[in-house]
């Protein structure tokens, strides 16, 4: 596939991803209605996760193709904190479910997350 294709793969992953967050964050938000809400975070839940499969296999993608980085002997110290990210972003969906208190604070945090893995990925400082 082309650099582009990749490209496009992981910022719609990107986009799914939040998106299932967000909707998660409401359903923590309105936690009263447990027995309703588990159709609805069990689909989110799944859309979460294929979205993280995307963005994973077409962030490798797109390293190999466009960056020509190898193996993770020869990853620069921004791709190791991409990654790093990338597992934190993947775990926020148990903390919103066993920490519902914690919604406001990750509404802002996790989009703060994700202009770090933007600004990294754009400017490669490190």
């Amino acid at each position: 596939m082309s650099p582009f294709t990749y490209t496009t793969l992981h910022v719609a992953g990107i986009m799914l991803m939040f998106t299932a967050i967000g909707g998660l964050a409401v359903l923590a938000a309105a936690a009263g209605t447990e027995t309703d809400a588990k159709p609805i975070r069990r689909y989110l839940t799944i859309v979460h996760g294929v979205a993280l499969v995307v963005i994973l296999v077409a962030g490798f993608g797109l390293m190999a193709k466009k960056l020509a980085i190898g193996g993770p002997g020869e990853w620069p110290v921004w791709l190791w904190i991409k990654l790093v990210l990338w597992f934190v972003l993947g775990g926020s969906t148990v903390l919103l479910r066993r920490q519902p208190g914690l919604m406001r604070s990750m509404v802002i945090v996790l989009p703060g997350l994700g202009l770090v893995a933007t600004y990294l990925a754009l400017y490669k400082p490190l």
